[in-house]
C-alpha cells in the first residue's frame, strides 16, 4: 500500500506514545508511527523494508512467528508480550495489540513499550529467588548455579563469573566460572586485572565502546578484543566487598549498558547477602557434622552415609565392609608427651588412614582414639584384608611428632555385609566385638567378626573362620591374615 494513504491519520497518530505498525503478509514494515522511534531507536524511514523477526530478540522469535501465524489466521490479539532489539542495542519489552486485514493482506497493530514495569517484576522476582536459593541450595557451589541462572534471566550472562575476596588473606579466588560453548571465560589475567580492579575501587565496571575512554590505558590496552564487553559488580556488604559478579558478553552479541550495571547492582546486594548467609551455614554444617581435631566425619555424618550404603547394597545386592580401629597407646601418648601431641598424633592417624582408603569410602572418629572406616563395593573378604593391612601398615611407621619418635599399636575389627549383619547395629556391635578381640590378643593385629553374628539368609561371603587357629581355603588370604595378625 502507499504510504501517502496514511497521511492526514499520521498527523494525529504521530502524537501517541503508542507506536503503529503495520506489516505485509511477508512480515515487512509497510508504515510505522512517530512513536516507533521512541520504542525500537529507528526512525520510521529507517523500518520501512525491515523485516519485522528480524528485530525481535533472537530467543522470542519462534513464538512471535507462531502467533503472527495465529493473527493471519483471524484471530484478534490484544496481549501478546515479546522483546525487541533496540537500535543501540539494548532490549525493550513490547505489549502489542494485532489484527489481519483480509482485504489489504496486512498486520496492523499497537506497539506499547513496558520495559519499565516488566524490568520492575524481574527485579522482585530475582530478589526472591536469590532469598529463596539460599535455603533450597545444598552447598555454596548449588547457589552459585542459582545465581547464575537468575541473573541470566535478567541480562545475557552466558560468559559469567564469581569471584570472593577475602580481607584477612588478602586473597581473590573464582568459585564459580561459566563459559558459553568453546569460549574461554577469556585471558585469566585479563580476568583477574578487572575484577581487581572492581573489588579494589569497589566500584561497578562497564567496558564497552561508550565507557572505554574513561579508564586508564591499561586497561583499554588489557580489554584486547574490542567487541567484547565487561560488566563487574561489587559484592558489598557492611563489613566491606566480599567479591564480585563478573561477565563479559560474546564477540556478536551486543554490548553491556548502563541499564545493565543498574540491574546487576540492584540485586547484587541480595546476593553478597545470600552468599555470606550460605557461608555462615556451610560452617555450621561443618561444625554439626565433622571432627573438628581431624576434620573427619563424625558419628552423625558417618551414621548418614552408612544408612545409604545399607540402602544401595540392598537395592543392588552388593557388598560392603566396615572396620573399627583403635589406636592401643594413646593414653600412654597422651600422659606421657601431652594432649597437644596426643592431638597432632590423631591428626596424623586420620591422614595416614585416608591415604589407603578410595574417595568414595568413609572415614569417621567416634571419639577418642577410635575410628570407623566404611568400606564401600568391597565384594570380598580378601579385599576387606588387603585394605586393612594397608592401614595397619602405615599406621605402623613411627610418628615423628614435637621431635619425639612414636609407636601406636593399632587394633582393627572387620565386620561384613551381609555376612556379619544386615543392619547399623550389627554390623558395628561386630566390627566392635573384632577389634576387642584384636585387642585383648595383644593389639597391632586384624580380626574378623565372629561368625555367630551373621545373618543366617544371607548369601555368605568367603571370610576367616572365628576361631585363631583356624586357616583360609584360600591360600592367598591366609597368606595375608598370617601377617596382619602378627604382633609387631
Amino acid at each position: 500500500m502507499n504510504n501517502d494513504g496514511y497521511t492526514s491519520l499520521s498527523n494525529f497518530i504521530d502524537l501517541l506514545l503508542d507506536a503503529i505498525c503495520v506489516v505485509d503478509k511477508t512480515g515487512r514494515f509497510e508504515f510505522v508511527s512517530a512513536g516507533a522511534e521512541r520504542i525500537f531507536g529507528y526512525t520510521p524511514a529507517e523500518m520501512i523494508g525491515m523485516q519485522m523477526l528480524d528485530l525481535v530478540l533472537p530467543e522470542d522469535r519462534e513464538r512471535t512467528l507462531a502467533t503472527a501465524n495465529e493473527i493471519m489466521t483471524g484471530r484478534y490479539k490484544v496481549d501478546f508480550e515479546n522483546r525487541y532489539v533496540r537500535k543501540d542495542g539494548t532490549v525493550v519489552d513490547i505489549l502489542w495489540s494485532a489484527r489481519w486485514s483480509e482485504v489489504h493482506q496486512q498486520r496492523v497493530a499497537v506497539a506499547r513499550d513496558i520495559s519499565k514495569s516488566k524490568n520492575a517484576e524481574r527485579r522482585q522476582a530475582a530478589l526472591y529467588e536469590i532469598s529463596e536459593a539460599v535455603h533450597v541450595a545444598e552447598d555454596l557451589l548449588a547457589l552459585y548455579r542459582r545465581i547464575h541462572e537468575i541473573i541470566a534471566k535478567l541480562l545475557p550472562a552466558a560468559n559469567f563469573a564469581i569471584a570472593l575476596y577475602d580481607q584477612d588473606l588478602n586473597e581473590l579466588s573464582f568459585p564459580y566460572k561459566a563459559a558459553a560453548g568453546d569460549n574461554s571465560l577469556v585471558d585469566i589475567a585479563s580476568f583477574s586485572l578487572f575484577t581487581e580492579q572492581v573489588i579494589h575501587s569497589a566500584e561497578s565496571l562497564l567496558l564497552c565502546p561508550v565507557t572505554l575512554s574513561e579508564y586508564p590505558q591499561a586497561i583499554r590496552e588489557e580489554l584486547g578484543n574490542g567487541n567484547l564487553s565487561w560488566l563487574g559488580v561489587p559484592l558489598k556488604l557492611q563489613k566491606g566487598v566480599i567479591g564480585a559478579l563478573m561477565m563479559h558478553s560474546l564477540p556478536t552479541s551486543a554490548s553491556y549498558t548502563h541499564q545493565d550495571r543498574e540491574l546487576l547492582e540492584f540485586v547484587s546486594t541480595q546476593i553478597a547477602f545470600a552468599i555470606e548467609r550460605r557461608q555462615m551455614l556451610a560452617r555450621l554444617e561443618h561444625i554439626a557434622l565433622y571432627d573438628q581435631l581431624t576434620l573427619l566425619p563424625n558419628r552423625e555424618l558417618f551414621y548418614d552415609r552408612f544408612q545409604k550404603a545399607l540402602s544401595r547394597a540392598h537395592r543392588e545386592s552388593s557388598y560392603f565392609s566396615l572396620l573399627y580401629l583403635d589406636l592401643d597407646k594413646f593414653k600412654w601418648v597422651n600422659d606421657t608427651f601431652g594432649h597437644s601431641v596426643g592431638d597432632l598424633l590423631l591428626q596424623v592417624t586420620a591422614q595416614r588412614i585416608l591415604s589407603c582408603v578410595r574417595g568414595s569410602d568413609t572415614v569417621a572418629r567416634f571419639g577418642g582414639d577410635e575410628f570407623v572406616i566404611l568400606l564401600e563395593r568391597v565384594d570380598s573378604a580378601q579385599n576387606t584384608l588387603l585394605a586393612a593391612h594397608k592401614i595397619l601398615q602405615v599406621l605402623n611407621q613411627p610418628f615423628e611428632l614435637a621431635d619425639q619418635q612414636i609407636h601406636i599399636l593399632p587394633s582393627i575389627g572387620i565386620a561384613l555385609y551381609p555376612e556379619h549383619g544386615m543392619d547399623e547395629k550389627q554390623l558395628l556391635s561386630c566390627a566392635d566385638a573384632a577389634m576387642y578381640k584384636a585387642k585383648k590378643n595383644g593389639g597391632n593385629r586384624i580380626e574378623m567378626g565372629y561368625q555367630g553374628l551373621k545373618n543366617l539368609n544371607a548369601d555368605p561371603l568367603p571370610v576367616a573362620s572365628e576361631s585363631e587357629d583356624s586357616e583360609l581355603e584360600d591360600a592367598e588370604l591366609n597368606n595375608l591374615e598370617n601377617k596382619a595378625t602378627k604382633i609387631v
